[in-house]
């Protein structure tokens, strides 16, 4: 599993906005997509909640890639 950290400027971060922030899909439709068909996991459980607020000290997990949020 590849591991990456995003730094938050605000005080947490739309699930499908931080997918593209981060690199994993290439838009937030296609974050929004990928979170609907249950391929995204937040602190190691299954999340249907496309714009499920995240903040600093979760994890987020998607095609094999780790994102912390500090």
């Amino acid at each position: 599993m590849q591991n990456q950290e995003f730094v938050l400027t605000g005080e947490y971060v739309a699930l499908c906005d931080l997918l593209k922030l981060a690199g994993i899909v290439t838009s937030g439709g296609e974050g929004k997509v990928r979170v609907a068909q249950g391929d995204v996991r937040v602190d190691g459980r299954p999340e249907s909640r496309k714009t499920a607020k995240i903040r600093a000290g979760q994890v987020v997990e998607c095609d094999g890639v780790r994102v912390t949020v500090r």
